[in-house]
């Protein structure tokens, strides 16, 4: 079943990215409706089942699926939607950062959504999944994602999608005080030194708008979040983090295939302007094309998938492409 649902996840996604990529793939216009219905037809029948048998027997999911926990955990039907009022005045919007981790996804979504309604957390997830052939921009994407988000959400999360919270005294209520770092240095699995604000990071939309969110200038893999922490201290923000949390760097579970390719390549001025503070760009300023915008159930874990084009200023950030050899 696991199987089935990454293949319908993969599929969906990509017939719902742009005309650019049907063609890309060899598929006409002609064939493109076809498509969508096939998908639909035997999306509709998954997700009929996988409704039957959970209302037969109540949904269950063994979190030690992936090798982190061997409890089962039940949730009730009612709280499947993430969203209830008598939860609390605050509604978080999750921005996940996403291409083409399919496997990572599927292991995610109902993962945290279970996470979150078992905290009483109000909250909606955002799959920022960059349909372009640029290279991978973390930053852009959140800031795209915090202003696609639902006006009926006050406060995010940056999270990753390889990172999967395993003990419940992880607060990820909404952050008043300041930032708060959930994924801290002293409990994240590879990422230790002082000023790390990467993986989970907790704040206001007030708070993320008053950084002026993230810098657009980082193509390729690291150093948005280095950047992010000079931004947060500048506005005069403090960040705040875990306390009395005893499980260490067996917190959280990272995922990450490590035969996954990274990419670390740094091009041109790339080399120098990557430690630089960045003033000119951020949430104020990115440009993007929202393409298509899906409302989807992984495992009974809704969320919005957004496939996005960035636009980028070859004139300011020439590495925002790999030249070709």
């Amino acid at each position: 079943m696991a199987l089935i649902s990454c293949l319908i996840l993969r599929a969906t996604i990509w017939c719902l990215e742009s005309k650019t990529n049907i063609s890309k793939w060899g598929m006409t216009a002609r064939t493109w409706p076809c498509c969508r219905l096939r998908l639909a037809s035997v999306a509709a029948v998954l997700l009929l089942l996988c409704l039957t048998t959970s209302l037969l027997g109540g949904l269950w999911l063994n979190a030690g699926c992936w090798g982190t926990r061997s409890d089962q955990i039940k949730l009730e039907t009612k709280d499947l939607a993430g969203d209830d009022p008598s939860w609390g005045p605050h509604k978080m919007a999750v921005i996940v950062p996403f291409r083409d981790r399919f496997d990572e996804l599927l292991q995610f979504l109902p993962h945290l959504h279970l996470f979150l309604s078992r905290q009483r957390i109000r909250h909606h997830i955002y799959i920022m999944n960059q349909a372009d052939g640029l290279r991978f921009n973390r930053a852009s994407l959140i800031n795209a994602g915090v202003l696609l988000s639902a006006n009926d959400t006050d406060y995010i999360a940056m999270h990753d999608v390889d990172l999967l919270p395993l003990n419940d005294d992880l607060n990820y209520s909404y952050p008043a005080l300041g930032p708060y770092h959930v994924s801290a240095p002293n409990l994240h699995p590879l990422y230790h030194y002082p000023t790390f604000v990467g993986g989970i990071l907790l704040l206001t939309k007030k708070q993320f708008h008053l950084c002026n969110g993230l810098s657009n200038r980082y193509w390729g893999w690291g150093r948005e979040d280095d950047e992010f922490y000079r931004r947060i201290q500048e506005a005069g923000l403090k960040v705040f983090r875990p306390d009395g949390i005893t499980t260490g760097y067996e917190t959280f579970h990272h995922i990450h295939d490590p035969s996954r390719h990274r990419d670390q390549k740094r091009i041109g001025e790339q080399r120098r302007v990557q430690f630089i503070r960045d003033r000119e760009t951020g949430v104020s300023t990115v440009r993007f094309r929202l393409l298509t915008t899906t409302k989807l159930h992984v495992h009974s874990a809704p969320c919005t998938v957004f496939s996005v084009q960035l636009y980028c200023n070859r004139s300011q950030t020439p590495w925002c492409e790999i030249p070709r050899k």
